[in-house]
């Protein structure tokens, strides 16, 4: 439980996006902070733009909730104090514009998805004419989306003269930092041309990675808390027992002391970013198919199984790691080894149909890229090749297996079209770029997609890890 006087932790941050991953990893810092009397100066309010089911939730329990951290043989289960309020912006829309024009509030933290950016795949740039945001040009005070929102109180922010709030995207997506600006600073300068120089120079855009395995919690899980250690929570939040988080030390005013509970503040970072999307996400994207067509349903399945296991080991350490830059501070032997035991622990059974999920915006910036290292580079790619036809094969859903993504139809479309040929999809320049145009990775994905239909994954996967081991000897 909470050792500390709640009514003493004064909001000075407000998160927007409250789900499962903030509240087992950034709000779970905050509290540390004041766990450990660090300070008091940052607590938590939370902010929903759509659901109202969060809110719902913590709303009668103060915004207390129960985080159970899995590890290999035991729970550590804690009770974290850092939220004091959720606010549903679609109910309350000036309350929470309130809250972020406030002085007290000098960071804010995202964690809203690559969409929630509203920025346009193709440009980088925000989507202009998405209707959500000509309707937050239109009425400013009754905005729709995320940067609706910031760009009206940072302006009222401006207006009263108090000093802009930093934004710290904490969503896995490329640089994260650049998105937010982006996005901020795309919908500021259509409004207002001084509203959007203002924001440019004065506002901080930090980037950051963030890790920690975060499963959607389920019933058992609540029924598990309460049976074993008798604590009724309408939403608890499962997780590992390992973080992460690493910030460019870049603000536009204060910021927690979060070097005092395990935050790494550093002047770039790119290289943790890069470690962390090829080897983690990366591999999470090529488990997730190739997982879901050799029956699987979780990660620890996939681990348990030896020729999946033997291909994740090879995936990582032959064809992604050797691409990767070395990282002062950062063992990558060490942490190839952290990914695959995390993949592994037995009591965090993470869904494979979460992490297949929004394929679209997952493979472009997490595995794809690898890909496109390796083919400049003229290095085998065949268990990455083996990834991308999993996915390619699962769109046209065998099997009952259904791919999540807010592209499914067109997909799915372009899939079936093609059958075993890859380049109706490969076309995508959205989505393959220059790799649509390599032809010889189109003749080896269509002889991979060829083989997992015909074969199955593990025969397919089997006969791979065969011809390395052959041809290394």
């Amino acid at each position: 439980m909470p050792t500390y006087d709640r009514s003493r932790l004064k909001p000075g941050v407000v998160h927007i996006g409250v789900g499962g991953f903030h509240r087992a990893h950034q709000a779970v810092y905050l509290d540390e902070l004041a766990q450990r009397r660090v300070s008091m100066d940052w607590g938590v309010v939370g902010v929903g733009l759509n659901s109202p089911d969060m809110r719902a939730a913590l709303a009668p329990q103060d915004f207390l909730y129960t985080v159970v951290q899995h590890g290999p043989g035991s729970d550590d289960v804690r009770i974290v104090g850092a939220m004091r309020d959720c606010l549903l912006a679609r109910d309350r829309p000036e309350a929470v514009l309130e809250v972020l024009a406030a002085e007290t509030t000098r960071l804010v933290t995202l964690t809203v998805t690559g969409g929630g950016y509203r920025l346009d795949p193709a440009t980088g740039e925000l989507a202009a004419d998405a209707p959500e945001v000509v309707h937050d040009l239109r009425h400013p005070s009754l905005p729709l989306t995320l940067p609706g929102y910031l760009v009206e109180a940072l302006d009222r922010r401006r207006r009263r003269g108090v000093a802009p709030f930093t934004v710290l995207s904490c969503d896995n997506v490329p640089r994260n930092g650049s998105a937010a600006r982006a996005s901020v600073t795309g919908l500021a300068g259509l409004r207002d041309g001084g509203l959007g120089a203002w924001i440019e120079e004065r506002v901080a855009f930090p980037h950051s990675v963030v890790d920690r395995i975060t499963p959607t919690t389920t019933t058992d899980a609540r029924r598990s808390l309460a049976s074993v250690h008798g604590v009724e929570d309408r939403w608890p939040v499962t997780t590992e027992n390992y973080t992460q988080w690493v910030v460019e030390d870049r603000f536009c005013n204060e910021r927690p002391p979060l070097e005092e509970v395990g935050v790494d503040f550093v002047a770039d970072v790119a290289p943790f970013e890069l470690v962390k999307k090829r080897l983690l996400n990366g591999t999470h994207c090529a488990i997730g198919f190739l997982g879901l067509l050799a029956g699987h349903r979780t990660t620890t399945q996939v681990m348990a199984d030896p020729l999946l296991a033997a291909y994740v080991g090879r995936l990582m350490d032959d064809e992604i790691a050797p691409l990767l830059p070395p990282v002062p501070g950062l063992d990558l032997r060490a942490y190839t080894a952290s990914v695959r035991s995390r993949l592994g622990n037995p009591r965090m059974a993470d869904r494979l149909t979460r992490l297949s999920a929004r394929s679209s915006t997952k493979m472009p910036a997490y595995l794809l890229p690898s890909l496109a290292a390796a083919r400049t580079s003229g290095r085998s790619s065949e268990l990455l090749n083996l990834a991308v036809a999993a996915w390619l094969v699962c769109l046209c859903e065998p099997d009952g297996i259904e791919v999540r993504d807010a592209h499914a139809t067109r997909l799915r479309t372009l899939a079936r079209d093609g059958g075993d040929d890859p380049r109706p999809l490969l076309r995508e320049r959205w989505l393959f770029g220059e790799l649509g145009e390599d032809e010889v990775l189109s003749r080896s994905l269509r002889t991979a997609m060829r083989a997992l239909r015909r074969h199955g994954a593990r025969a397919v996967v089997g006969s791979a890890l065969s011809a390395r081991l052959e041809a290394a000897a």
